[in-house]
């Protein structure tokens, strides 16, 4: 089968388009799907460098999100049956087949394409999750999203403001119009946190979606609410950053929580989330998604692009 292979930890330009990749077998309570299109994350981008924990080693087939027809099942499993179209995660994503864990996965909603589904278990679920049940973001507040022009952060932009809150989104210039916030603005040629400061009358905002690290992570703690104000810290694109528990006490008295959609979906609390985006769903809120759709073999520029800071929205292969 066709496949990316990334054969070194040397970053994006070390991914490979292979042709004669076995085509895997799902073991135990897990499933084989022909993959109708692969969504591409910055954890790909890490797990390229060797900056994911718990990433693979090279020489690995990448990717780790796709959608697609459930076409082989491994002992265990009754559900989802074979010829439904399902998304999940699992590794060897960018391939014409992928294993994935049967109880990870959701099914295609009816009427959406494989390419449409995919964020659902990845961008949707950590948005909300960020917000809700570890934001808890109530209606009149405030939330500061960093990366806001990338999957995670549209979404997180669309269930704020459903959710009635007023949204300050972070981006570089030319990724502006694909900010849906209540403002704009671009921490590389404005001071975040003054302008921050501005927006809220000097009070700081309620909470903060943080993903990119580095400075911005100190901005973060510094744009929050002092002793109420929350930030959620579920990426490190731009590099690791931290905190002292005597920042914390005297400088930053804020409320920092950590966000692993990976962790998180082992716990009871990924159930209620699911529920809950299907609700959203069914309301209209969570609508089809429009990614941006490359060949498989198209892979290493993608994630060259991405590992730049040059993309916009939902990136996704296809395979074949």
């Amino acid at each position: 089968m066709r496949a990316l292979q990334q054969v070194s930890l040397d970053g994006p330009r070390d991914l490979r388009l292979i042709t004669d990749a076995p085509v895997p077998v799902p073991g135990p309570d897990e499933i084989l799907i022909r993959v109708g299109a692969a969504g591409v994350n910055f954890a790909d981008v890490m797990q390229t460098r060797g900056t994911y924990v718990d990433g693979p080693q090279a020489p690995y087939l990448a990717g780790f999100e796709a959608a697609g027809e459930v076409v082989a099942l491994g002992e265990g499993v009754g559900e989802p049956t074979i010829g439904t179209h399902v998304v999940g995660t699992g590794y060897g994503a960018f391939a014409e087949y992928a294993v994935l864990p049967a109880a990870g996965t959701l099914p295609v909603p009816p009427g959406w394409s494989d390419e449409q589904a995919l964020g659902l278990v990845l961008n949707w679920a950590t948005a909300l999750a960020a917000l809700r049940p570890l934001g808890r973001l109530t209606a009149g507040e405030t939330v500061l999203i960093h990366a806001a022009a990338g999957g995670v952060g549209q979404a997180a932009t669309t269930l704020a403001r459903h959710y009635g809150a007023t949204v300050i989104g972070v981006a570089s210039p030319g990724k502006h119009h694909a900010v849906r916030a209540d403002h704009v603005l671009d921490h590389r040629s404005t001071d975040l946190v003054a302008e921050v400061a501005r927006l809220t009358g000097g009070a700081g905002v309620d909470l903060v979606l943080e993903s990119v690290g580095g400075d911005l992570f100190r901005a973060a703690l510094a744009s929050a609410k002092r002793i109420t104000g929350r930030v959620v810290v579920y990426g490190m694109a731009a590099g690791g950053a931290s905190v002292s528990n005597r920042e914390l006490n005297f400088v930053h008295p804020v409320q920092v929580m950590g966000l692993h959609i990976g962790v998180l979906s082992r716990t009871a609390l990924f159930a209620e989330l699911l529920s809950e985006l299907d609700a959203l769903r069914e309301a209209g809120v969570l609508r089809p998604g429009r990614p941006t759709v490359y060949d498989l073999a198209d892979g290493p520029k993608v994630l060259a692009e991405m590992e730049a800071s040059s993309t916009i929205g939902k990136l996704a292969l296809r395979p074949c």
